[in-house]
């Protein structure tokens, strides 16, 4: 596993991306979009200080229970995403959040509009226990996504659905909970996550040359 990754939003007030980078992170994702209309107001600040070091570029849309549609309508016109992009759902329990939960046909909706436009499945950022609670497992649109897990508990791997085969990504920890390190020079505590496979296979995963 190689644990280079973080994800980050408008809530990490100050990100010195010379020092996230100098500490081995090697990519990073950022919300950019939520239900139809809002942005995430850092998120196109940040996106060229984050490449300018180097670092790996991911965006992800987070769901809420709106027309599936016009959240990725939304999602795509303002990340613009180039191949390089790293595009993501997250699809999680919001019912005590505003704009409530996205169903699993606004989330099969979401995934197949972003893959008929850009020609690749985004990932899906969830739980085991609301994917399973949802039966979103079974779900043929669904399971063509990367797997991009949030478990916070001190095991060796997280748990996911069957249907899946494995984990993508696992974010094992939210800044405060789940095994350390929780923090990342030039950011702070933040989330963190691993990624299961090597280098080479995160810059394949991100659309990105290996070198040779």
């Amino acid at each position: 596993m190689l644990n280079a990754v973080v994800d980050v939003s408008h809530w990490q007030d100050n990100i010195n991306f010379n020092t996230v980078a100098a500490q081995g992170i090697v990519g990073m994702f950022h919300k950019a979009t939520q239900d139809t209309q809002s942005v995430d107001a850092r998120y196109s600040s940040r996106k060229p200080l984050a490449q300018s070091v180097g670092l790996l570029w991911g965006a992800y849309h987070f769901g809420t229970n709106a027309d599936g549609v016009a959240q990725a309508k939304h999602f795509l016109a303002v990340t613009a995403p180039a191949a390089t992009d790293l595009l993501v759902l997250d699809f999680e329990d919001n019912s005590s959040g505003s704009g409530g939960c996205m169903t699993v046909k606004q989330a099969e909706d979401f995934v197949q509009y972003v893959h008929q436009q850009t020609g690749r499945y985004p990932g899906l950022y969830s739980t085991d226990s609301y994917l399973t609670q949802l039966q979103a497992d079974k779900s043929a649109i669904l399971t063509q996504c990367w797997l991009w897990v949030a478990r916070y508990a001190d095991v060796p791997y997280p748990t996911h659905p069957a249907a899946w085969h494995t984990w993508t990504m696992w974010q094992y920890t939210d800044g405060v909970n789940g095994p350390a390190p929780h923090s990342v020079d030039g950011i702070g505590p933040c989330d963190r996550d691993q990624f299961n496979g090597s280098l080479d296979g995160l810059r394949r995963l991100w659309n990105c040359p290996v070198p040779v």
